[in-house]
């Protein structure tokens, strides 16, 4: 299939419906061609600039876009296609490994009850959240926080929002010793699914033994994780397709110009690169935005109760954006259910705490948050940005991950 050919089949598919899992394709297949001759210490400037002038400058490659609007210490992570998901040396990626996590996070079993899941509040059709403000675990027991998206989660480096595990597979097991989650133990845990009449044959062909432990458990259900990322959005297609000769014109249906200008507020006047940065459009780092809500009935300390430290007060950890129009409500503790409405969050600066010199325990609002002064068709513009980023939920492991196991 030729150049052309093979990004106008993938477009046409973004066009009729088909979400695409993808990794970022070879410098060798797709090139953009380029005049640009500017080095990132010297981008292009635009002010007031039409749509068409966005087109032409957003087509050249990342290192010529305009310069963003960052403040002082923040790392420039460029926007860009997510690569392949790694598998750590000591969780290597196997299908019997992937076949048993999915079968985990989906089985009840693993819950007391036998009624919850870990599918239970993070479903596939909803973003792999559970569309809830927050979530319930045993006994209809409701917990402080909104179900975060586990899709992925391949790409972080901390897990929950107040950070409070490492990696995916210490991750996997703290719901289920949650009394509010799914309040069970390992040890029965490890009991009950010894006696089942599929799980011991299967741990064996994923670990090589029988015998079923915890452990091996986290692994299995961590590879099922890693496997689940973003299919093709229209971001991406305009990241991946040329500007030239066919394609523009399919190209710009795809991408119009209100997504197109939503993308440079995004990079400048929004200032939402700040802290939604690089291809998974997340810093992995901790902020607090004034939603603390310290002393009143939403209270939540954040990552303060992980790490005891006051300058953790009311931080959570910056969620990825792929995919952000499929998972409201919004926020640690859902409470943003419009999207409009959390943009004029932002566009106002959030509430603004400082800590009281009387109070080490009061939250201070991080200096990331300031007034912004979007306009009506800006904020329109914007969300037509997040919708461009927001394709169908994927529907199970990625095709890159599922070729892996074929090689």
């Amino acid at each position: 299939m030729s150049r052309t050919s093979c990004i106008c089949f993938l477009l046409l598919l973004i066009a009729m419906g088909q979400g695409l899992t993808f990794v970022a394709l070879a410098d060798s297949v797709f090139t953009q061609d380029s005049s640009c001759t500017l080095s990132p210490s010297r981008p292009i400037v635009i002010n007031g600039a039409e749509a068409d002038e966005l087109r032409q400058v957003y087509s050249l490659p990342s290192a010529c876009w305009p310069e963003p609007e960052l403040d002082e210490g923040v790392k420039h992570r460029e926007l860009g296609l997510l690569l392949e998901p790694e598998f750590p040396p000591h969780n290597p990626l196997t299908r019997a490994k992937l076949e048993l996590g999915e079968k985990l996070f989906h089985d009840p079993k693993l819950s007391r009850s036998r009624q919850i899941a870990c599918a239970s509040c993070h479903d596939k059709d909803l973003g792999w959240g559970d569309g809830r403000r927050v979530s319930f675990g045993h006994d209809r027991r409701t917990g402080k926080r909104n179900a975060p998206s586990i899709e992925n989660s391949a790409f972080y480096t901390s897990f929950f929002w107040d950070g409070r595990a490492d990696s995916l597979e210490e991750q996997a097991l703290m719901p289920i010793v949650d009394p509010n989650e799914m309040n069970f133990t390992l040890l029965e845990l490890e009991q009950r699914l010894a006696l089942d009449s599929e799980y011991p044959a299967m741990f064996k062909r994923a670990f090589g033994r029988e015998r079923i432990t915890a452990k091996d458990l986290a692994k299995a259900i961590a590879t099922y994780e890693r496997s689940i990322t973003s299919r093709l959005s229209r971001f991406d297609s305009f990241l991946i397709a040329s500007q030239n000769g066919r394609e523009k014109k399919v190209l710009k249906q795809i991408f119009p110009d209100d997504a197109l200008r939503g993308l440079h507020l995004f990079r400048t006047k929004a200032r939402c690169l700040n802290c939604h940065n690089g291809p998974e459009m997340s810093d992995s780092q901790f902020h607090n935005i004034g939603l603390t809500y310290y002393g009143r009935f939403y209270e939540d300390l954040g990552q303060f109760e992980q790490t005891y430290h006051y300058d953790d007060v009311g931080k959570f950890r910056t969620p990825g954006l792929r995919g952000v129009m499929n998972t409201k409500p919004w926020m640690h503790n859902g409470l943003f259910v419009n999207m409009r409405g959390l943009i004029n969050y932002y566009n106002v600066g959030g509430v603004q705490l400082k800590k009281l010199s009387t109070d080490l325990r009061s939250p201070e609002t991080s200096h990331l948050m300031k007034p912004l002064q979007l306009t009506e068709s800006e904020i329109e513009d914007l969300m037509a940005f997040l919708e461009a980023i927001s394709p169908y939920p994927a529907s199970g492991p990625s095709h890159q991950v599922i070729e892996q196991l074929d090689e």
